[in-house]
């Protein structure tokens, strides 16, 4: 169990936060939040001691073990497997079984994992770190934004090698989805104080807000009390009868603390600048092709055609050709062979994590986003920055001086300054905080044209894609449907991680790992078993929602009725419909229940059935 007491944090004056105070307990899996600069990973660097607290204390247990990814990439062995397997106990020196189960959940084939690590990109170095510390068995596991380099196959392998954890584990993700699912309790960083609720984020927002409206209302309540008692004061204190009841209150008054109001936190709110669009076709993708090297195309012959609001979601392992993809429907890359082919109306905006380096250091926030509006409007310019959370001066800073966040932000509102009607975005929620996916998200919704995006956020797929194109097996295909049509129909096959060598590792490792054809099978059977038992709820579902419909209609009706009656004084109408009318509306009450009772059966079910489908990926 670590302590945390009292701790206060301050950086050029600006307070983080003070006289913190929390615990974390023995097998607790904490998710940390709060907005981009309000000191989550810089509590993170006080457990691990590369940064001091300004006052108070942090306790931890002797013999303790702290584990966290180290973000700086050196490597000093020759092939993967060996650089990862440094993070072993000296008592599980040899274990290279474990190793490799823990990369190959990372999305590394066993053949990546006998080449040097230097072969590989930023992302995939950071794995390796991360892999480090994932075998060291710590107590307790530091990770921020441990999700960042990893696709979506990987996330959920991480997912549920956290959730099986035997001891304590907090992170910093911008993925709500991710966290929701794997913590116990989240820790939030909040006007500069810590809460800590048990549950998921849903929980722990719904709290604060609960918390800040309990402290207005006090806060209201008591300064009426206040005002009441200043103005018994101001017109009885020459009374000297009444002396004793003045002093009374004063000393009230005075034992009082005021409460103050509570400052307006200012959330990211925007939309995308519109361009019409008055056709239907937006793009023809039309047998595109694209390879860095010969004869291993990364997708070839794709064809799609981009309708006005589509909303296509890039999804597959990492490395094989998403942003790529991305880049050459930008025009960044030359097709090998095939065409996009842009309707006359389209106007395309791109969001790709490479072109934060396009920003220029000496350029204020404010002239990077002036410089992208064709109007040249300074005041839209400074609205804009503003929605950035880049309010008066802050829009004066520098973009060599921005974190991360910072300048995904300015990127965004480069992007939202554009007019356009076409958006191409590569994994736009990296860097950013919760509330900012969440603002993101509703923006997305709201934009009036057509989106391709690449992302690993399950809650994004989940909630934006109604078409996939789906890089796995070595190729790229168009998957006609929801993610979690995806999901029930096809799903992940098997990550394509392994070569043959590696299951018979794996299956040293893991005994009662299914191979692929049992594997098929059983998730055939559990997907045919899940239809079964969830059709027959949706009937009913659909059967209830119309009845309610109908005897609302009928509900309506009567009342006109009895309205009409009792213009004309129609006693026997009147009496007929007094009768009819709580019938019907304790028909449509007891239709509400029943219809509550199907829709959480249908709810239970899904999530019993996809628990299921997910343990049978791990």
């Amino acid at each position: 169990m670590i302590q945390i007491e009292n701790v206060s944090k301050s950086f050029a004056g600006q307070v983080l936060f003070e006289n913190v105070s929390f615990r974390i307990n023995n097998r607790e899996r904490i998710g940390l939040v709060g907005r981009n600069g309000h000191g989550k990973t810089t509590l993170f660097r006080m457990l691990i001691g590369e940064e001091t607290v300004d006052s108070g204390s942090i306790i931890i247990p002797k013999n303790y073990r702290i584990g966290y990814v180290v973000q700086e990439l050196v490597f000093t062995q020759p092939t993967v497997l060996k650089e990862a397997a440094q993070g072993l106990l000296s008592q599980e020196a040899d274990h290279f079984w474990k190793v490799e189960k823990i990369l190959s959940g990372l999305g590394f084939s066993y053949s990546d994992m006998h080449r040097p690590p230097l072969e590989f990109s930023g992302g995939y170095q950071m794995r390796i770190n991360l892999a480090k510390v994932l075998v060291s068995d710590p107590d307790l596991l530091l990770l921020d934004e441990p999700t960042n380099f990893l696709d979506i196959t990987s996330i959920r392998w991480v997912e549920q090698f956290f959730q099986s954890w035997p001891r304590e584990v907090f992170l910093i993700t911008h993925d709500r989805s991710f966290m929701d699912r794997v913590v116990t309790h989240v820790l939030g960083l909040h006007r500069q104080k810590s809460r800590k609720v048990s549950g998921d984020t849903r929980k722990y927002y719904e709290q604060i807000a609960q918390d800040e409206e309990i402290y207005e209302k006090t806060r209201l309540n008591d300064e009426r009390k206040r005002k009441e008692i200043e103005l018994f004061i101001s017109r009885f204190r020459a009374k000297a009868r009444l002396a004793g009841m003045v002093q009374s209150r004063i000393k009230t008054l005075e034992k009082t603390q005021k409460k103050e109001k509570l400052d307006n936190i200012k959330n990211l709110d925007f939309t995308f600048r519109i361009a019409s669009f008055q056709g239907k076709h937006m793009a023809r993708i039309e047998d595109l092709s694209f390879g860095y090297e010969k004869n291993q195309p990364l997708f070839e012959k794709l064809d799609l055609t981009v309708y006005a609001k589509d909303r296509v979601c890039i999804i597959g392992p990492n490395g094989k050709g998403k942003t790529t993809l991305i880049k050459t429907l930008g025009g960044a890359l030359k097709p090998h062979a095939g065409k996009v082919t842009y309707s006359p109306q389209t106007m395309v905006g791109v969001f790709e994590q490479s072109r934060i380096g396009s920003l220029i250091d000496n350029r204020t926030v404010e002239e990077e986003i002036l410089s992208a509006d064709p109007d040249g409007d300074r005041q839209r310019t400074r609205n804009i920055c503003g929605m950035m959370m880049f309010e008066q001066d802050m829009a004066l800073k520098k973009t060599k001086i921005l974190s991360g966040g910072e300048k995904s932000r300015v990127m965004l509102g480069k992007l939202i300054v554009t007019p356009t009607n076409f958006l191409l975005l590569d994994e736009p929620t990296n860097h950013l905080d919760m509330p900012t996916c969440d603002a993101l998200l509703e923006a997305i919704d709201a934009f009036d044209g057509a989106i391709i995006m690449v992302t690993h956020n399950e809650m994004f797929l989940h909630h934006v894609a109604n078409r996939l194109i789906v890089f796995q097996n070595n190729q790229a295909e168009v998957f006609e449907g929801s993610y979690r049509d995806f999901l029930e129909r096809q799903g992940w096959s098997g990550e394509n991680r392994e070569e043959a060598p590696h299951k018979e590792v794996l299956s040293k490792a893991n005994p009662i790992q299914l191979d692929r054809k049992e594997l098929k099978r059983k998730k055939s059977e559990l997907i045919a078993r899940k239809s079964r038992e969830i059709k027959p709820i949706e009937r009913d579902i659909q059967k209830l929602e119309k009845s309610i419909e109908t005897s609302e209609a009928e509900l309506v009706g009567l009342h006109q009725i009895m309205q009409e009656a009792s213009l004309v004084g129609d006693h026997k109408k009147i009496r007929e419909l007094s009768i009819s009318l709580p019938k019907l509306q304790k028909k449509i009450d007891t239709e509400f229940e029943e219809l509550e009772q199907k829709i959480q059966l249908q709810e239970e079910k899904m999530a019993y059935f996809n628990q299921l489908l997910t343990d049978l990926e791990v």
